[in-house]
């Protein structure tokens, strides 16, 4: 579910204040019909804003999956984002590193474009996993653009599902 679904133009900004926006938030998770579904995933801005925090106090969480990419600024808002899930109270599961690199189809070398991360030394400090490391595919983003997703064959994620299908 995405504000965008709902939107007549596309791309018109949405420019609400946090308590709208939480007020919708809310009416995703409450409002809309899921169907059977084993797994809710909500996929959060950075940070520890007012949505984060929203989510963490209305939802039962079984478990959170920190996103980083190789970037200094982006491991600072991830470690904040990770103090504030243990403030919380909610089980961390583990770390991916989004972006960590590109593996040329032509060649098989592998370049890190963002440079090396610090998601090991973060997983190291909050005593849990880095489940993955993600390199940058423009085959995932050709099939996700033609709304084709189900069609991705990657199982760089298949350990994570394992620890999901565990809670």
């Amino acid at each position: 579910m995405s504000i965008n679904l709902i939107l007549e133009d596309k791309s018109a900004p949405v420019v609400w204040r946090s308590s709208i926006v939480n007020n919708v938030l809310k009416q995703f998770y409450s409002d809309v019909d899921w169907g059977e579904i084993d797994y809710l995933l909500i996929d959060m801005p950075p940070g520890t804003s007012d949505i984060p925090l929203t989510v963490f106090q209305s939802l039962n969480i079984d478990g959170v999956v920190a996103v980083t990419s190789p970037q200094d600024l982006v491991g600072m808002v991830v470690e904040k984002s990770l103090n504030m899930a243990k403030m919380m109270g909610k089980k961390i599961l583990g770390i991916v590193e989004n972006m960590s690199y590109f593996k040329a189809k032509d060649t098989g070398n592998i370049y890190k474009i963002f440079g090396e991360g610090k998601t090991d030394e973060i997983a190291e400090k909050f005593k849990i996993d880095t489940v993955a490391k993600l390199a940058i595919n423009p085959e995932i983003t050709r099939l996700i653009d033609q709304g084709k997703i189900e069609e991705v064959e990657e199982n760089d994620l298949d350990d994570l599902v394992e620890k999901i299908e565990k809670l």
